[in-house]
């Protein structure tokens, strides 16, 4: 056999790999589209890693990281400011703890299911592995919907959440934070709850604290900021910069405000974003101060941005706001936000560089998109993994009772997704795919994990 030969049958044995076992998570999660595709995305660029070290497939890698080591879904019962009980759904995937404790937040969102935490959980999985802190995979959260809810509903509902969520975590084991619809004022309530519960202050079983109880300076800013200083690093490597350049940011939560933020400070101007409802355009910049005003302090819908800025525009939907041109774009809302029309006019438009602040927002069909017309892609995994990777240093800060100055932690910030952009260049590079950061944030991701599920044996 010719050695092209024999390099050929390696792919195709780790192809039929692959196709297998992406073929048996279809058939034994039946219905569950967003963990489908996850799997697909991460699982298709994983093939060269099988080729070249088979010890993995020898040693059913895959097949294990697949399967979540324990699902947990339970009821959570509350009552409203009527009096009327309520019933929603709970949940906690704890995906793999083979490099530190669970790890992931918590979402509260009515579109909330099995699918989608699983999704989240298995993302979480490679996304932690990248930022070199040690720690799991892991996701949970609960139907409910936060919004137009009474302070003293949401915290009943956190209340019962945690009533059940308690025994199965803790510091040393599986460490929830935000995530949609879970901010301070939740993990406040949650935190509560479990202090109460367990009789014990531990600091480190939840992360996005207030700063009065444990919390990290630069965790609020650290997803967006995360991400600003991702794409910089893309960029840089092609001598372009921020300096000039016209953003549009969808979302208006703390990973977009603050992506805004850290955008404005490096000389973009981000012209637009949005919420559930639709979006604004404001062509002369977003007046961040009355977007962190109308989201933070009041609460309001991103529509009332116009009241203070006539000559901003209102749309009602969210998909429109990708037809803005634009030379950077950063979806920072939620999952599959850009469809492959709206990255064909993206590209169209000019844009030259994506981030994804948000979990998965770009569709398979729109990350191709992107990769064949060669725009500068960051994804997800990588490219938003400031969040987790701060509250690894909360984590940190409590374990030490000590904590760092904003500096500090936002210094460490920088250099851990400085770090991340280098190792899965380095990976793209390595096993074939130069400038493919999505290959390469899955390998990277994948290599550190994988290794260490082999050094504990099969658990």
């Amino acid at each position: 056999m010719t050695t092209l030969q024999q390099t050929s049958n390696e792919v195709q044995v780790a192809k039929d790999y692959v196709n297998g076992v992406i073929q048996e998570v279809k058939k034994r999660n039946p219905n569950e589209p967003e963990f489908h595709q996850a799997i697909k995305e991460i699982l298709d660029s994983l093939v060269p890693v099988f080729e070249k070290q088979p010890k993995y497939m020898e040693a059913g890698i895959l097949e294990r990281i697949v399967e979540p080591e324990r699902q947990i879904m339970f009821r959570v019962p509350w009552v409203d400011d009527n009096g009327k009980v309520q019933v929603n759904r709970g949940f906690r995937i704890q995906f793999n703890s083979a490099i530190g404790p669970y790890k992931g937040g918590l979402r509260f969102h009515p579109s909330v299911n099995a699918s989608i935490i699983k999704f989240l959980g298995f993302e979480q999985i490679f996304k932690n592995s990248l930022t070199g802190q040690p720690i799991g995979g892991g996701k949970g959260g609960s139907d409910f919907d936060p919004k137009g809810k009474s302070d003293a509903e949401i915290m009943r509902f956190c209340q019962s959440f945690m009533s059940e969520l308690y025994r199965h975590i803790d510091q040393d084991t599986d460490v929830p934070a935000g995530d949609i619809g879970v901010g301070g004022r939740e993990i406040g309530y949650l935190f509560g709850q479990y202090k109460k519960l367990r009789n014990q202050y531990q600091a480190g079983v939840l992360t996005g604290k207030g700063l009065g109880y444990g919390g990290s300076l630069a965790r609020t800013e650290a997803t967006g900021y995360g991400t600003v200083y991702f794409v910089n690093e893309m960029l840089k490597d092609k001598g372009l910069s921020f300096e000039g350049k016209t953003a549009v940011v969808s979302g208006s939560g703390n990973v977009a405000i603050y992506a805004i933020e850290k955008l404005t400070q490096l000389g973009a101007t981000a012209v637009a974003c949005s919420d559930s409802n639709g979006y604004i355009y404001d062509k002369n910049g977003i007046d961040l101060a009355l977007v962190k005003q109308l989201k933070e302090v009041e609460r309001k819908r991103i529509s009332e941005y116009v009241n203070y800025h006539p000559e901003a525009e209102y749309h009602e939907g969210c998909a429109g706001i990708w037809t803005i041109p634009c030379e950077i774009a950063l979806p920072c809302a939620t999952q599959n936000e850009i469809d492959e029309e709206s990255a064909k006019t993206l590209v169209s438009n000019g844009v030259i560089a994506v981030g994804e602040g948000a979990n998965m927002p770009s569709t398979l069909e729109a990350i191709d998109v992107f990769l064949n017309n060669g725009v500068l892609f960051g994804p997800a995994k990588a490219a938003n993994a400031g969040g987790v990777a701060v509250s690894a240093l909360e984590m940190a800060q409590n374990s030490a009772r000590i904590a760092w100055s904003f500096e500090e932690v936002d210094g460490k910030l920088h250099d851990i997704m400085i770090n991340i952009y280098q190792q899965i260049k380095n990976a793209s590079e390595e096993f074939g795919y130069p400038g493919n950061l999505v290959v390469g944030a899955n390998i990277a991701g994948l290599l550190k994990v994988a290794d260490a599920m082999l050094f504990h044996g099969i658990i």
